[in-house]
């Protein structure tokens, strides 16, 4: 009988838990990141989990994704993050599937995870920074590819309009005029994520636009340019372009990516797909121009 109960208590001990991660789990969670990918610190992962702790998630849902748990101690994670967006006039439910990781002894356990990361059918999930040799992986799960390269668009070289002016969110405004409340929020919102958030105001009304400054790697040389993160549609973008292009060239970043599926007419760059492609799974195919409320934005580039 003793021997039984030892060997329960024991296999209990070693039993390995996959839970929702908590509030109190996020320095631990910091950790394992750090130790996965040894290219980011600490303070890195630790800035984007905090940024997520305040940030307004749909009911019901979880706010920074699942890990696996062994003898107290946190040895496998997925990040998640969710968002409610509005799309043709009805609600839907996105939620972006960032980083994930398991310490090797107990990498048998990563299924498990992503099947709690995955499973819930009205829910449309989104992997936006997949590496090249992920991709068959990734489409193995179920994912499809909705974005197959980029479009590195110069956007001081479109044609200019007298007309246009550019403004720039500060991160401590309430409110932004000529736009709806929830775009103003957005806006606004990713400013506090060190986005460039700007709004190009016409005599026809007020275009909104987020940027993400980042460096591109080119062998051992890392450009300056910027992410398009927001627009309401790509032909939006080609009408203020110009009016950006000088807002990002006070930067010292002349360069705009856009995510794409190939050459973007009317404006002047170059399109590769040899980096940039972006898969979704679940019942709305995401749209080109959004990467709001995922993991580069939150965590940074």
């Amino acid at each position: 009988m003793i021997h039984h109960i030892a060997r329960d208590a024991e296999a209990k001990r070693d039993k390995i838990i996959c839970r929702e991660i908590e509030c109190a789990d996020i320095d631990a969670i910091a950790t394992l990141l750090a130790r996965g990918f040894p290219a980011r610190s600490r303070d890195y992962w630790l800035r984007g989990l905090k940024r997520e702790q305040v940030r307004a998630i749909p009911d019901g849902y979880p706010r920074y994704g699942y890990m696996l748990e062994h003898q107290g101690l946190a040895i496998g994670v997925v990040l998640v993050l969710y968002a409610q967006t509005t799309r043709d006039g009805q609600p839907s439910i996105m939620c972006n599937v960032g980083s994930w990781y398991v310490d090797e002894a107990f990498r048998g356990h990563g299924p498990r995870l992503l099947h709690s990361a995955l499973n819930r059918e009205n829910v449309t999930y989104t992997d936006t920074t997949p590496s090249v040799p992920t991709y068959s992986f990734v489409e193995r799960i179920g994912f499809k590819s909705y974005c197959n390269g980029l479009f590195f668009s110069v956007p001081l070289f479109s044609r200019a309009n007298s007309a246009m002016r550019a403004e720039i969110i500060s991160p401590d405004s309430n409110t932004v005029t000529g736009l709806p409340q929830a775009e103003a929020e957005l806006l606004i919102d990713h400013a506090r994520y060190d986005c460039l958030s700007i709004v190009c105001r016409t005599p026809q009304g007020a275009e909104p636009f987020i940027l993400l400054p980042f460096r591109m790697k080119q062998g051992k040389i890392a450009l300056p340019a910027m992410q398009l993160i927001y627009c309401r549609n790509i032909e939006s973008y080609k009408r203020c372009a110009h009016a950006i292009g000088r807002e990002v060239l006070r930067r010292a970043r002349p360069v705009v990516i856009l995510d794409a599926n190939g050459a973007v007419g009317g404006l002047f760059g170059v399109y590769t797909e040899r980096r940039g492609r972006k898969y979704f799974r679940g019942p709305q195919t995401p749209e080109l121009a959004n990467l709001t409320n995922t993991e580069p934005v939150l965590f940074g580039l």
